[in-house]
């Protein structure tokens, strides 16, 4: 099975079964075709509910969001409230430089 001089290699890929083809004297893919892939296993009768799913999953998360900027100006004050309390808790330290790093 020896190869003539200037012959490319056919070569088919262990892992997703591309074809390949290679030229022996540079070690280079000169063409590539992927396989061909199946499309998604759905049966057209289910289609109805899979769109209602991803509608119902798409006002959920607009419901979300709305709720999260509505409230946003609430959740930003307890935040800060918060940092405010741990900011008087915690000792006053001297602030680093960035002298004292070095």
């Amino acid at each position: 099975m020896g190869l003539k001089d200037g012959e490319n290699l056919n070569v088919v890929c262990p892992c997703c079964q591309a074809k390949l083809v290679v030229d022996p004297m540079f070690g280079a893919v000169l063409s590539h075709e992927a396989p061909v892939k199946a499309g998604p296993n759905v049966d057209l009768t289910d289609a109805q509910k899979i769109l209602a799913e991803q509608n119902r999953q798409r006002e959920d998360k607009f419901a979300d969001s709305w709720f999260r900027e509505s409230n946003k100006e609430d959740i930003l004050a307890k935040k800060f409230e918060e940092a405010m309390k741990k900011a008087k808790d915690a000792p006053a330290g001297k602030p680093i430089r960035d002298f004292d790093l070095d």
